[in-house]
């Protein structure tokens, strides 16, 4: 990691590209890696591999992803043969969970304590080892609580004591329709249940497909209101 001066950084950055944004990242940061599971994320891989062979990639494996997901995993690992670490859950917290509440506690008492335990902690004990992280965040995906997150953002969700980690969002001003052009231009692969009407993709229970005109985050925990459709993951650096 070379001297990071984040508001200059900040400055520099605002508004340009996806490209532009990672080969600053990398140049950063030896000490990085992509967070991986939506088609965002893809395109990320495939903008960042073009850039540097050896960036890191990890994906959250909560348990209960679409089998379709996991296929897809393996799919994007084989296609760019590149490693995929999958972060799994404490089983012993999880174990305890599941054993008091059930598998779908989640519709009664919200989702946070189950993305707590599958989602957050694991993503906790990974960027723990990192400097930098890279997610494929985009303003369009929350207009309640996206609206005005930067291209280059102190973590504070996940920076500890006196280390300080960095998180970038390259695609933060691209819209779907952007990252869909991408995807299409560069035969980049893709979660097969985005052709069932899955916009954004989750976990199996808390996903559904979307009709038409609604918003991509309105199969996400569609039971609960629109400004809580935070996992926890990026919910500690975005608007309340």
């Amino acid at each position: 990691m070379t001297e990071f001066d984040l508001k200059q950084i900040q400055t520099e950055l605002q508004g340009k590209n996806p490209r532009t944004i990672l080969k600053a990242a990398m140049a950063r940061f030896d000490n990085i890696a992509i967070s991986f599971s939506g088609a965002e994320d893809v395109a990320l891989i495939d903008l960042a591999l073009n850039i540097r062979k050896d960036i890191q990639v990890f994906s959250l494996d909560t348990g209960r992803l679409h089998p379709e997901t996991y296929r897809f995993i393996e799919q994007v690992r084989k296609h760019y043969q590149i490693d995929i670490e999958l972060l799994a859950p404490d089983r012993e917290v999880l174990d305890r969970f599941v054993k008091q509440k059930g598998l779908f506690s989640f519709y009664e008492d919200g989702h946070s304590e189950c993305c707590g335990i599958r989602k957050v902690e694991p993503l906790s004990r990974k960027l723990a080892t990192l400097d930098a992280w890279i997610t494929g965040q985009r303003k369009d995906q929350s207009l309640d609580t996206r609206s005005d997150i930067p291209e280059v953002q102190l973590d504070t969700t996940f920076s500890a004591g006196d280390k300080s980690l960095i998180k970038f969002n390259p695609l933060l001003n691209w819209s779907s329709a952007q990252v869909w052009d991408y995807i299409e231009a560069y035969q980049v692969p893709y979660n097969p249940l985005h052709g069932q009407g899955f916009v954004s993709i989750g976990c199996e229970p808390c996903t559904r497909p979307i009709l038409p005109n609604q918003h991509e985050r309105a199969g996400r925990w569609w039971w609960e209101d629109a400004a809580k459709k935070e996992c926890g993951l990026h919910a500690g650096n975005i608007n309340p």
